[in-house]
C-alpha cells in the first residue's frame, strides 16, 4: 500500500505526459523529418534549408520577422519601462486599476486586435481619415498593410506583456538604496544610471528576449491584416500547409525548424539572464 501511494503522483502525471507526447513531441519529430526530406530528390539532407537561404522570398521573410520582432520589442520595452515605473510609484488603488487594464489589453490580440486597427488606421479608418482631412503627417497616407502598420500593431501588444514582466523587477528595488545615494550626494541621474539600471539589466534583457519570441511567433493578427501578401516567417509556414496551392511539407517543415531555432535561442537567452537576475538579487 505504501509503495502504491508513492506511485500515485507519477500515475497522475501520465495524462499530461501523454498530451505533451502527442501534441508537442510527435509534431516536432514530423517537422524534423519533413525538413530533412528533400522536396525534389526525396533524400535525407539539407536541401530544403539550402533552398530557403538562397530564395529571396524566404530570405526576406526571415529578415522581416527578425527586424519587426526586434524593433517592436525594443520600443515596447522602453514604453513598458516607463509604465512599470509609474505603476511602482503609484498608490495601491492605481496599481490595482493598472493591473486590470494590463490584463485586459494583454489578452486583446489576434483577430479582434486586427479588426480594431482596421477600424482606426485602415485605408478608411477613423484616424486615417482625420489625418487626410487635417493633413496630420503621420496619419496622412498611413499604410496599415505594410511594415509600418505591422510595426505599430506589434508594438501595441508588446507593451502590456513587457509591463507585466517588469513590475516585479521594480518591486524588488529597496528604498534604502535611494537613501544611501542621497547620503553619498548622488543626484537622480547617478542613482538611476549607477544603481537602478545595472540592477535591472538582467530583467530588461530577459524581458526583451521574451518579447522577441512573442513577436516572432505571432500569427493571427498579422494574417488578419496582410494575409499572405507580406513576407513573414510565420505566414510563409502557414502558406505551405493550407490554401489553394499544393501542400509543401518539406519547405514548411524547414521554415518551422528555423522559427523554432530562433525561439530556442531567445528562450536560452531569457533563461540565462533570469538566472543572473535571481543570483544578483540574492546577493543584494
Amino acid at each position: 500500500m505504501k509503495y502504491l501511494s508513492k506511485k500515485i503522483p507519477y500515475i497522475a502525471l501520465f495524462p499530461f505526459l501523454f498530451v505533451v507526447f502527442c501534441y508537442e513531441f510527435l509534431p516536432l519529430v514530423e517537422l524534423a523529418i519533413s525538413s530533412l526530406t528533400g522536396k525534389q530528390s526525396g533524400s535525407i539532407g539539407f536541401e530544403n534549408f539550402i533552398r530557403i537561404f538562397t530564395t529571396p522570398l524566404y530570405q526576406k521573410s526571415i529578415i522581416n520577422s527578425i527586424y519587426i520582432s526586434l524593433f517592436s520589442s525594443i520600443i515596447g520595452l522602453i514604453i513598458a519601462f516607463l509604465a512599470a515605473h509609474f505603476c511602482h510609484e503609484s498608490s495601491p488603488k492605481v496599481q490595482q486599476r493598472m493591473a486590470m487594464i494590463l490584463n485586459m489589453t494583454s489578452n486583446f490580440s489576434g483577430i479582434p486586435l486586427a479588426f480594431a486597427f482596421m477600424i482606426l488606421m485602415g485605408n478608411t479608418g477613423i484616424l486615417t481619415l482625420l489625418g487626410k482631412n487635417f493633413s496630420i503627417p503621420f496619419l496622412d497616407g498611413f499604410n496599415l498593410y505594410g511594415t509600418d502598420g505591422l510595426m505599430i500593431v506589434y508594438i501595441y501588444f508588446q507593451i502590456p506583456l513587457a509591463t507585466i514582466l517588469l513590475i516585479p523587477a521594480f518591486n524588488g528595488i529597496k528604498p534604502q538604496w535611494k537613501e544611501a545615494a542621497i547620503i553619498l550626494n548622488a543626484n537622480s541621474f547617478n542613482y538611476w544610471v549607477k544603481i537602478i539600471i545595472p540592477y535591472m539589466i538582467p530583467s530588461l534583457l530577459g524581458t526583451l528576449s521574451v518579447l522577441f519570441a512573442n513577436a516572432l511567433a505571432a500569427y493571427a493578427t498579422a494574417y488578419a491584416i496582410v494575409m499572405n501578401n507580406y513576407a513573414l516567417l510565420a505566414l510563409q509556414i502557414t502558406s505551405k500547409y493550407k490554401g489553394d496551392v499544393q501542400i509543401d511539407k518539406a519547405t514548411g517543415g524547414a521554415l518551422a525548424i528555423i522559427l523554432i531555432l530562433l525561439m530556442v535561442i531567445a528562450t536560452v537567452i531569457n533563461n540565462y539572464f533570469m538566472k543572473r537576475s535571481v543570483k544578483g538579487r540574492s546577493i543584494i
